[in-house]
């Protein structure tokens, strides 16, 4: 059984930082992500990371900005967010297994296969 728990949301001022972190269990392969869900909006992928070869991507909005991290021997998975804005505000979800074609496609589609009950980050302009 699949099992994904964040932890690390909170409320910071803009231009602050935090990093959510999730705690994988029942999971070992595949990618892993992260997404988001604002109040209003639908769910958006913000982040995945491809378990086998490391890479990743991201949302348009969060490059330079938020990294997707894999600590495959602790089985954790973290988001670290850097200069956050006001419209980073939303509840975040860690997830596992891509479903989409590609990586990428997991991301734009936000498709995955488990999500956390999510973690609320609130950014305070």
């Amino acid at each position: 059984q699949v099992q994904l728990v964040e932890s690390g949301g909170g409320t910071v001022a803009a231009g602050g930082s935090l990093t959510l972190s999730c705690t994988v269990s029942g999971y070992s392969s595949g990618c892993m992500g992260w997404g988001r869900q604002a109040p209003g909006k639908e769910r958006e992928g913000v982040a995945v990371i491809t378990t086998g070869g490391g890479w990743t991507y991201y949302t348009d909005s969060v490059k330079g900005r938020f990294t997707i991290i894999q600590d495959k021997a602790n089985n954790m998975v973290y988001l670290q967010m850097n200069s956050l804005n006001p419209e980073d505000t939303a509840m975040y979800y860690c997830a596992a297994r891509c479903l989409g074609r590609t990586a990428y496609d997991s991301l734009r589609q936000a498709a995955f296969n488990y999500w956390g009950q999510g973690t609320q980050v609130t950014v305070s302009s």
